[in-house]
């Protein structure tokens, strides 16, 4: 007889369960998006609830659908009946295009998880210490330029971001 209780299993090793595996059913011309998927790419363990991944992944499934809206609508007038079926490369067997959408969606719901998680991370210990402050602080500016370039290479726009100040 043992006295040692095994833990359910767990994302990424520590003790909060697995998520529910979900999708978020989009509107039919964009792929849908896997929970499970967007939480494995973008490293989400489980502290961050299913229910709180499936408010930030809405939300920026909504945000890149608008910034996408009349590329869209120019695409659907050419005949394409879905984002799949817009030429593109391929690769690992699907549209560049699909992969860069997605990128989008996952890098803007990271960044907005990130921004409301902030305080989580700020210890006593990290609050001290400038170094993870201001990574704390430049993680959803990286994640949201990561986004922006994934819109900009959907459409055919370069990288190049100019600020006036």
């Amino acid at each position: 007889m043992s006295f040692i209780a095994n833990a359910p299993p767990t994302a990424g090793g520590g003790n909060v369960p697995l998520p529910e595996i979900g999708t978020i059913e989009n509107d039919g011309w964009y792929p849908d998006i896997v929970l499970q998927h967007a939480r494995e790419a973008v490293r989400l363990d489980g502290t961050v609830t299913t229910p709180r991944l499936t408010e930030a992944l809405v939300a920026a499934v909504l945000h890149v659908n608008g910034e996408l809206r009349d590329w869209k609508r120019e695409q659907i007038g050419a005949g394409f009946l879905s984002l799949a079926a817009v030429p593109a490369d391929r690769i690992n067997r699907e549209s560049e295009l699909i992969t860069h959408y997605r990128r989008a969606v996952y890098c803007t719901a990271k960044a907005d998880l990130i921004e409301r998680y902030r305080d989580y991370d700020s210890t006593a210990s990290s609050l001290s210490d400038k170094k993870t402050m201001e990574a704390l602080d430049q993680a959803p500016i990286d994640q949201r330029r990561n986004a922006h370039w994934a819109i900009a290479d959907i459409l055919g726009r370069t990288h190049v971001t100019v600020e006036l100040i």
